[in-house]
C-alpha cells in the first residue's frame, strides 16, 4: 500500500495520484465491509452490516449524567473551506486565486465585515441571527495528510502517525466508551451509545474489542428499521429456513450477529413513534437523515452521539455548481432540524459539527475545480453555542506553503477535547487519555461545564470596548464566574412601539450591548458604559443615532468574557 502524502500535487480528475488514491480508498471501504480492518462488517443479502461493539467513547459519553447530544456530520471526499467561509479581507488575493470558480462578492452574505458564506447558504441566516452558528477558521493538523482514507483515520484516530494502514485502529469516541463501558458486549446500555449511517462503521467509535455504534448502511435502512423494528429471524422449528444445506450453519451464523447488530431495533421503533417532525424537510438523503435523528431525539431514545455524512465533496471538477447544490442542501437540513427540535425545547441540548479529511488548494485547477489540500473550517450549530461567531485566525491566503496549501491555525484535537469537556462535561484527566495524550487547548465556543478559564482567541465578531461614561465607579475586573452568572436581562415592550432591555447587574462593571440584524450584521451599540450593581430598562430606540426598521433583532451582551443574548422584536 502507498500513500498520496510526499506525492507531487493531484491536478484534475485524469491525475494518476488521484486515480491510484481512490483505488486504495475503494479497497479499503472493501475491506472494512469484510471484516479484515477496522469495524468488522459483512454483508447479508445486498445490504452492508456493521456490527455494533462496544467503542470506548460512545459508551463513556452515554454513561454521563448529561442530557447534551453530538451530531458529526462528515463532509465526505475534502470540502472546500475557500466556498465555505469567504475571507472579505483578503477578497483580492481569493478572487486572483481563482479566476474562474471563486464567489463574487455580490453573491457573498456578509455575517460580519470579514467573513461571509455564500449567498446560496441564507438558509442560515437566522441560526447566525439567533446566535446558533460557529465556524472556525483554519482546522487541521501538522503536515497533514492529502490521503482520503489516510486523512479520514487521522480525524477519526487522532493518531497524526497513521499512514496507509498503520497507525491506530481505536477512534477518539471509542475509546472514552471503552473507558465507560467495560462490560458493554454482555452489559450494553438500554440505548445505543452511537447510530451512525453510513457503509460501513466509522473508526471514530472503534474500540479495542468493538465498534459501538448501531450502523445502519444508508438512511432508508435505518428508516425501515425505525417504522417497523424488523429484524432477522434464526428460529427454525421446522429446518424450512436454513436446511440441511453446507451453509446453512454459516447463514444461522450471520443471522445471529446481524441481530446483535440489530439488538436495538425495537427500541429505536419506539423512539421513532413516540417523536414527530414539526416542519418539512427537503427531499434528498441529507435532510432524510436530519429527519429521523430529529424523531428519535424527540422520541427520547437516549443515544447521545450520532453520525451522518453527505458525500461529494471531492470536487475537482466543476466545483462551483457541486458545491452550491451540497451546501444549499446542508444549511437547508440544518436549518429545518433545530426549527425542528424548537418544538419540544430541545435545540439547547444538540450540538451539531462539520468535519473533514481535509481542505482543498488555494488555487483553482484546469478543471474548474479544487484540489486536495489542507485546513479547512469547522462548522457547529446549535442553541448551546449562546452566540455566532468566526473563531480564531482564519490562514493567510497570501503565505501559502510550497504546493498552494492553507496551513492549520488551529488543532483539530482542541475542537474534540473541548467538545467532550465542555459539552459532554467529560474529566479532563480523560479527555486527554482518549486523544492519545494529546494536552488539548479548551476554545469558547460558548459552553463551559469545566468551568475552566479559556485562553484568549480572536472573535471576527468583537470590536473594542471604548468606555462612553465618566462616571467614577470601583469597577470588579475579575468578577467570579458566579457573580457573571448572576446577570439577568430581559426584552420587553412598555408600548408595541418601545422595545426595551431590562438588565440587573449584581456588581460595577462596564457593560457593551450590540444590536444585530436577523443577518447578523452589527447595527449599533446600544449601551457602552460602566454600570453599577442595579438594574436599568435600556430603550433601544433612544439609544441608537439610525432609524431601526421593523422587524426581529438580536441584542448581544458583554461583561467581561460572558456574552449573553437573546432576540427581541422592534414594531
Amino acid at each position: 500500500m502507498c500513500d498520496t502524502h510526499n506525492t507531487s500535487p493531484h491536478k484534475g480528475l485524469e491525475h494518476e495520484g488521484h486515480d491510484q488514491e481512490h483505488k486504495l480508498w475503494n479497497r479499503r471501504s472493501f475491506l472494512q465491509a469484510m471484516g479484515l480492518v477496522g469495524s468488522g462488517s459483512m454483508m447479508l443479502g445486498s445490504n452492508f452490516l456493521s456490527a455494533s461493539t462496544a467503542s470506548p467513547l460512545t459508551s463513556a459519553i452515554a454513561d454521563l449524567e448529561t442530557d447534551k447530544i453530538v451530531i458529526l456530520i462528515r463532509l465526505s471526499g475534502g470540502n472546500d473551506g475557500l466556498s465555505t467561509v469567504i475571507p472579505v479581507e483578503q477578497f483580492d488575493a481569493y478572487a486572483n486565486a481563482r479566476p474562474n470558480i471563486y464567489i463574487p462578492e455580490s453573491k457573498i452574505l456578509k455575517l460580519t465585515d470579514t467573513y461571509g458564506v455564500p449567498s446560496y447558504m441564507k438558509s442560515l441566516e437566522s441560526m447566525w441571527g439567533e446566535g446558533q452558528f460557529k465556524a472556525v477558521h483554519g482546522v487541521g493538523y501538522e503536515s497533514q495528510s492529502l490521503s482520503h482514507f489516510t486523512g479520514d483515520d487521522i480525524f477519526s484516530n487522532t493518531d497524526l502517525t497513521t499512514t496507509g494502514f498503520s497507525g491506530e485502529n481505536t477512534g477518539w469516541m471509542g475509546r472514552h466508551f471503552e473507558n465507560i463501558y467495560s462490560d458493554y458486549l454482555i452489559n450494553p446500555p438500554a440505548s445505543p451509545a452511537a447510530i451512525q449511517i453510513g457503509q460501513y462503521g466509522s473508526m471514530v467509535f472503534q474500540g479495542n474489542e468493538t465498534n459501538y455504534a448501531f450502523v445502519t448502511s444508508n438512511v432508508d435502512q435505518l428508516e425501515q428499521i425505525a417504522e417497523t423494528g424488523d429484524q432477522y429471524t434464526i428460529a427454525d422449528p421446522d429446518n424450512s429456513l436454513f436446511g440441511d444445506c453446507m451453509y446453512g450453519d454459516q447463514l444461522k451464523f450471520l443471522r445471529g450477529v446481524a441481530n446483535t447488530t440489530y439488538e436495538y431495533s425495537g427500541t429505536i421503533h419506539d423512539a421513532y413513534e413516540a417523536g414527530q417532525n414539526d416542519v418539512e424537510y427537503q427531499d434528498n438523503s441529507f435532510s432524510k437523515q436530519l429527519a429521523i435523528l430529529a424523531r428519535l431525539i424527540k422520541g427520547n431514545l437516549g443515544t447521545k452521539v450520532y453520525m451522518i455524512s453527505m458525500s461529494g465533496f471531492d470536487t475537482h471538477s466543476n466545483q462551483p455548481l457541486i458545491h452550491e447544490e451540497l451546501m444549499t442542501n446542508l444549511s437547508l437540513a440544518i436549518n429545518s432540524f433545530y426549527e425542528d427540535l424548537a418544538f419540544t425545547s430541545q435545540d439547547d441540548k444538540v450540538l451539531s459539527m462539520t468535519y473533514s479529511e481535509f481542505g482543498r488548494r488555494i488555487y483553482e485547477n484546469g478543471s474548474n475545480g479544487t484540489d486536495h489540500g489542507k485546513a479547512a473550517p469547522t462548522l457547529f450549530f446549535g442553541s448551546g453555542l449562546n452566540g455566532s461567531a468566526f473563531v480564531g485566525e482564519h490562514p493567510s491566503l497570501d503565505d501559502p506553503n510550497e504546493r498552494g496549501n492553507l496551513e492549520y491555525t488551529m488543532d483539530f484535537r482542541d475542537l474534540y477535547g473541548t467538545v467532550l469537556a465542555e459539552w459532554l462535561c467529560v474529566d479532563r484527566t480523560l479527555v486527554e487519555q482518549h486523544l492519545l495524550g494529546h494536552t488539548y487547548k479548551a476554545i469558547d465556543l460558548g459552553f463551559n461545564c469545566s468551568g475552566e478559564t479559556f485562553e484568549d482567541i480572536a472573535y471576527s465578531d468583537e470590536e473594542p470596548i471604548i468606555p462612553t461614561s465618566d462616571e467614577e465607579a470601583v469597577v470588579d475586573e475579575n468578577p467570579s464566574q458566579e457573580l457573571l452568572n448572576a446577570i439577568t436581562h430581559e426584552p420587553y415592550y412598555p408600548t408595541k412601539q418601545t422595545p426595551y432591555i431590562h438588565l440587573e447587574m449584581p456588581f460595577t462593571a462596564h457593560v457593551d450591548i450590540k444590536l444585530y440584524n436577523i443577518m447578523g450584521q452589527n447595527v449599533g451599540t446600544v449601551y457602552n458604559q460602566i454600570m453599577t450593581s442595579d438594574s436599568v430598562e435600556i430603550n433601544i430606540r433612544e439609544n441608537l443615532p439610525k432609524f431601526l426598521s421593523t422587524g426581529k433583532y438580536i441584542y448581544q451582551i458583554q461583561v467581561q468574557d460572558k456574552k449573553m443574548s437573546k432576540s427581541i422584536m422592534v414594531a
